[in-house]
């Protein structure tokens, strides 16, 4: 394990010693060739905001200039306040808008006269030409991807990450350590044998009236794959989506996952993460499970019908996730596994925050 860190920390980073500096190069997960005069002082932050303060370690936050801030103000405001509260200075940075709703501006990423601008891999393709013209003003661009849900991206974005930032030896920790929880992981199911398993994820925003996303190859339909369970998207979404309501019911899900959050304005989301009531997450859950033709599922029938944490994927934190999946789908196997106390641990080892919420959460139903 340590000889595969250590050989992608060579394959994306070299370091050239110079008269007086040093230059950095580091190969980013779009196969680009990067070059810095000198670890990054001054940033533009894209996305993956607990990663980048994961990775830096201390004083992370002083080192961003600008950031996209909707992606994590509007889709993670409980997250968001926690470290506001913990990091006041991040009230202060400009917003350089994001590629997700269209507000992005290349004009003001120049503006904060960053000396490296990050971005999350689907930023990246979806600026196009941006990407151009804020290298073209002398400022490197670097691409990182934890959405792709997969070990080899999620320990090429942290080594990446880690040498432009100048913290490569706190991010070698931090792979070494997602390596060897998603190594236990796959022994674990390898031993255990196939799950045999039909999963449904949606995305828990807007109610059990309108039909949520599900995942196809990214996020949790990557993470489902790996976990040997069958996810019904699979072949029928290319990354994500809503799943027709007849589709559903004919798969006739074992196990189903209510990816929820901490969203604003979206009074019937099935609501957790930090600051979440786990009362209020089963009301909300409770509603789901009353859709048409919803209580013949065996995954409703046997109660196997959980609520997890959307903010906690594409993340160095989501092998916790992983932990949680695959014990619903090997019980045996991760009985001796406590993913709820691992996130707690990971935020107490790693984060200027506790992991102050609910973030996975079985239905259980009312033993009166």
């Amino acid at each position: 394990m340590k000889k595969t860190i250590a050989l992608l920390a060579m394959a994306c980073a070299l370091i050239f010693a110079g008269q007086g500096h040093a230059e950095i190069t580091v190969t980013d997960v779009k196969g680009r060739h990067v070059t810095l005069a000198a670890p990054a002082k001054k940033v533009v932050l894209n996305f993956y905001y607990e990663d980048f303060i994961a990775v830096v370690g201390p004083g992370a936050m002083d080192k961003v200039v600008a950031l996209s801030l909707s992606t994590w103000k509007d889709w993670r405001p409980n997250q968001f306040a926690a470290y506001l509260d913990a990091i006041p200075s991040i009230a202060g940075l400009p917003d350089v808008g994001d590629t997700e709703n269209g507000t992005f501006s290349v004009e003001r990423v120049i503006a904060a006269k960053p000396d490296l601008v990050i971005l999350a891999a689907w930023s990246y393709d979806a600026l196009g030409e941006g990407v151009n013209q804020i290298e073209a003003a002398g400022i490197p661009v670097v691409a990182l991807d934890y959405n792709a849900q997969t070990l080899e991206k999620h320990i090429q974005s942290t080594l990446v990450l880690g040498t432009v930032m100048g913290s490569l030896d706190r991010a070698e920790k931090l792979a070494a350590q997602y390596e060897a929880a998603i190594r236990d992981i796959d022994r674990r199911i390898k031993s255990a044998g196939p799950a045999n398993k039909r999963v449904y994820v949606e995305l828990a925003q807007k109610g059990p009236s309108e039909v949520g996303n599900s995942y196809g190859n990214g996020m949790w339909g990557a993470l489902i794959d790996r976990l040997g369970g069958t996810n019904i998207a699979k072949g029928q979404l290319q990354n994500w989506g809503p799943l027709s309501p007849e589709y559903v019911l004919a798969q006739k899900p074992d196990i189903i996952f209510l990816a929820g959050s901490e969203w604003l304005n979206k009074p019937q989301a099935v609501t957790v993460g930090f600051g979440a009531n786990e009362e209020i997450a089963r009301e909300r859950m409770k509603a789901y499970l009353g859709r048409p033709g919803w209580d013949a599922l065996p995954a409703v029938r046997n109660y196997d019908v959980h609520a997890i944490y959307h903010g906690g994927a594409r993340t160095l934190s989501d092998y916790v996730y992983a932990q949680y999946i695959a014990k619903q789908l090997y019980p045996d196997a991760f009985r001796d596994i406590d993913p709820a106390a691992e996130i707690e641990r990971f935020y107490d080892a790693w984060m200027p925050i506790k992991a102050e919420g609910v973030f996975l959460l079985p239905y259980q139903v009312d033993s009166q």
